[in-house]
C-alpha cells in the first residue's frame, strides 16, 4: 500500500499595490458630534502565482503609507497562506505606533487581501474557506443625518423599504430637541412594523440618554440606542443598559480595534448587542476573533459599516445578527469595485461563482479621487 506524498510550494509576495482615495458624499452629512464631506477610501492589492487580493479599510491617507512602508516587509519574509503568523507580525511591526486606530487599519486591509487571496489560490468562494452557516446577511439601512431635512430622510428610508429593507438606523444627538421631532418623522415614513434605530455617536451624557431613550421607546418603538456614550465609558453604558426600557437594546463597538475592548464591554455587562467592523478591527482575522468571544459570551454580534466586505464573513459566523448597510460605503463600494452586492429582500448573498470575495477595486475609475500620502 503507498501514500501519497503532499509538496507543497511556499506562496511569496510578488507584487503589491497600495493607494488612497478622498470621495465626496452626496451631500453634507452630520452626526451627534461631527461633519464631513467626503470618505477616505485605502486599498492595497497583494499578487502571488498569479492571483490578486484585494483588502481596503476606510481611514485616514496616512494608512497606505504605513502600508507601503511599514508592512510590505512583514508580507515578504511570510508565506501569505499564513494569514494568522502575518497578522501577529503585522501588529508587532506597528508596536511604536500602538494597536489602536490607524495600525488596525492598516493590518485590517492588508489582512482582507491576503484572505482573499487565499480564497483565490484554492479556487473558492471566500466564505466556503470559512465555513458558510447561513444562506444570506440581514442588512439594516442606516443613514438619516442629522444635517438632511425631513424630506432627504424620508426619501432615504423609502428607497430602502422599496428594497426589501424593514430595520432602519438614524443619527441623533445634534440637537436634543429637535430629534423626537426627527424620530417621529422616520416612524412615520417607515411605518408601525419596522425596527427603529438611533444612533447619537457618544453625543449624550448617560442622564440625557436615559431620558431621551425612554422617550423614543415610549412614543416611536425604538429598539435600538447605539453609542449614547464615550466607548470608554463602559461603567456608564452598564448603567444605562441596566435603566433603558425593556425591549430596547444598547449598542456599541464600531470603535473597539482589538478583542481586548469587546473583553472590557462584556465583562462590564456594558451592551445588549456588540459591533465590530472588520475594516477597523485587525480584518477579517481579528474580526472572527471578536465573533468567537462573543458567541462564548452569549452576546450577538453586528457588523459595522463596510457592506460588502462583511458579507463572506458575516456568512460564516452563526451569532452576527445583521449587517450595517451604511449610505456612505455602500455608495463607494457600488462605483468603485465590480462586483459589489445588491441588497435581495432585505439581505445580501455572497457571490458563490467567483473564488475569493468577489470584489474587484476599480482604480482607472479611482484614479480622479486619488490623494497623496507620501
Amino acid at each position: 500500500m503507498s501514500t501519497a506524498t503532499a509538496r507543497y510550494s511556499r506562496v511569496g509576495l510578488e507584487g503589491q499595490r497600495v493607494g488612497a482615495f478622498r470621495i465626496p458624499t452626496d451631500a453634507l452629512e452630520s452626526d451627534g458630534t461631527y461633519e464631513w464631506d467626503h470618505t477616505t477610501l485605502v486599498v492595497t492589492e497583494i499578487a502571488s502565482n498569479g492571483q490578486t487580493g484585494v483588502g481596503y479599510t476606510y481611514a485616514g491617507a496616512g494608512v497606505a503609507l504605513m502600508i507601503e512602508e511599514q508592512l510590505t516587509g512583514v508580507l515578504k519574509r511570510h508565506d501569505l497562506l499564513d494569514t494568522e503568523a502575518v497578522w501577529h507580525d503585522c501588529y508587532a511591526q506597528l508596536r511604536n505606533e500602538g494597536r489602536q486606530g490607524a495600525s488596525s487599519a492598516a493590518v485590517s486591509a492588508v489582512d482582507v487581501a491576503l484572505w482573499d487571496l487565499k480564497a483565490k489560490l484554492l479556487g473558492v468562494p471566500l466564505v466556503k474557506l470559512f465555513g458558510q452557516v447561513r444562506e444570506a446577511l440581514p442588512l439594516y439601512g442606516s443613514g438619516g443625518f442629522t444635517s438632511y431635512s425631513d424630506r432627504q430622510l424620508q426619501q432615504q428610508f423609502e428607497g430602502w423599504a422599496q428594497q426589501g429593507i424593514s430595520r432602519f438606523k438614524m443619527k441623533v444627538g445634534r440637537n436634543l430637541d429637535r430629534d423626537p421631532a426627527r424620530v417621529g418623522v422616520a416612524r412615520a415614513t417607515i411605518g408601525a412594523s419596522a425596527e427603529l434605530f438611533v444612533d447619537a455617536n457618544s453625543a449624550y451624557t448617560c442622564a440625557q440618554a436615559r431620558e431621551i431613550g425612554e422617550r423614543f421607546a415610549q412614543e416611536f418603538d425604538v429598539r435600538w440606542l447605539e453609542e449614547p456614550l464615550l466607548p470608554e465609558d463602559i461603567g456608564g453604558m452598564h448603567y444605562l443598559r441596566d435603566h433603558l426600557p425593556a425591549g430596547m437594546e444598547l449598542a456599541e463597538g464600531e470603535y473597539g480595534y482589538d478583542v481586548d475592548y469587546f473583553r472590557r464591554l462584556l465583562a462590564g455587562q456594558a451592551v445588549d448587542v456588540a459591533m465590530a467592523d472588520a475594516t477597523r478591527c485587525g480584518g477579517i482575522t481579528g474580526f472572527f476573533k471578536i465573533a468567537h468571544f462573543c458567541a462564548a459570551q452569549h452576546v450577538p454580534l453586528s457588523s459595522h459599516c463596510a457592506p460588502a466586505l462583511h458579507v463572506h464573513p458575516g456568512c460564516a459566523v452563526e451569532g452576527l445578527r445583521h449587517a450595517e448597510y451604511f449610505h456612505d460605503h455602500e455608495r463607494i463600494e457600488q462605483m468603485l469595485f465590480e462586483g459589489t452586492p445588491m441588497p435581495v429582500k432585505g439581505a445580501l448573498y455572497p457571490n458563490l461563482n467567483v473564488a475569493g470575495h468577489g470584489l474587484i477595486f476599480k482604480w482607472k475609475d479611482a484614479e480622479r479621487y486619488a490623494v497623496k500620502y507620501g
